[in-house]
Parts: structure tokens; C-alpha cells; sequence
């Protein structure tokens, strides 16, 4: 076992970990929000970390078994676009206009999905194996994908908020 077996390894730990945190709160936000379309955002948040966390310990298995070849693109989730075409609803922003509550949630959503990009980035600058340093920026891709896609709905959210708050025009 090496140094970059262990490193390796950390930071697919660390991943998972990632995947195990963001479905905790977006359980969480689903079950506490009182709106249907927002109710159904939280929760499909929440389901793509479960597929996240399956695709990583599958990841983790085959790094177990075949080291560096468990990071050849071939074996990575092929569509990382699906998710923000199915998350931005009308119903949503309608449901969510003027609310602190989702304003709130989208806001440390993104400050989590931010957090990971920044994790799995710094791994790939830190990493030796092309392959390895490419998976480690998929990763990224892949948390960069749900941040655009909070960033969407909370800029529309923000926007009714400030409105119905009296904020605007500024």
C-alpha cells in the first residue's frame, strides 16, 4: 500500500462522505419544506446523492480490485446533463416565490455543491495518475452541475424575494 493508494483512497472516502452530507440535507429540506414543487425539488436532490453514492462505492470496489484502471472514462456516469434539465420547474419558482425557507435552503445547497467543487479540484491539482486526476475533475463537473443548476433557481427565487420584500428596485 502506498502514499497515493491512501490519498486515493481518502479521497474517494471523502466523496462518498460528500454524497452522504448533501442527501442528509436535502432529505432533511424536503421533509421540512410545505410546498409540493419544492417538496419534489429537495427530494430529487436528495435521490441523485443516492446515485452518487452508489456510483462511488462501485468506484471504490473496482479501484479495490483493478487500481488505476477503475478511473478509465469509460466507466463513468455518462450523462451529467439530465439533472438540471429535470430540477428547473415552473412549478418550483411559482411555489418558492417570496420564501426565506427555500431561499435559505438553495443558498447552503450551494455553498455545499461550492465546497465539493473546490475539494475535488484541489485533489486533481494534487494528483499524479491522469486518470485518477481526470476522475477527480469529473467529480468536480459533476458537483458543478447541481451548483448551476441551485444558482438557476436561487437567482429567480432571490429575485421575487427581494421584490415582495420591498427590496427592489436597487
Amino acid at each position: 500500500m502506498t502514499q497515493a493508494n491512501d490519498e486515493i483512497r481518502e479521497v474517494l472516502r471523502k466523496a462518498y462522505q460528500i454524497e452522504v452530507d448533501g442527501y442528509t440535507f436535502y432529505s432533511m429540506a424536503a421533509e421540512q419544506a410545505d410546498k409540493p414543487a419544492v417538496q419534489e425539488l429537495f427530494d430529487k436532490l436528495a435521490r441523485d446523492e443516492v446515485q452518487h453514492k452508489a456510483y462511488l462505492k462501485s468506484v471504490m470496489g473496482s479501484y479495490e480490485d483493478k487500481g488505476i484502471e477503475a478511473f478509465n472514462l469509460h466507466l463513468r456516469d455518462p450523462d451529467l446533463k439530465s439533472f438540471t434539465a429535470t430540477i428547473f420547474t415552473d412549478a418550483f419558482k411559482q411555489q418558492a416565490r417570496g420564501a426565506d425557507f427555500e431561499l435559505g435552503v438553495l443558498s447552503i445547497g450551494m455553498t455545499l455543491e461550492s465546497n465539493a467543487i473546490k475539494y475535488f479540484s484541489g485533489a486533481a491539482q494534487h494528483s499524479l495518475e491522469a486518470e485518477v486526476k481526470a476522475f477527480y475533475e469529473f467529480l468536480a463537473d459533476w458537483e458543478r452541475e447541481h451548483l448551476e443548476a441551485l444558482r438557476m433557481l436561487y437567482g429567480g427565487v432571490r429575485e421575487d424575494f427581494w421584490q415582495e420584500g420591498g427590496f427592489s428596485p436597487f
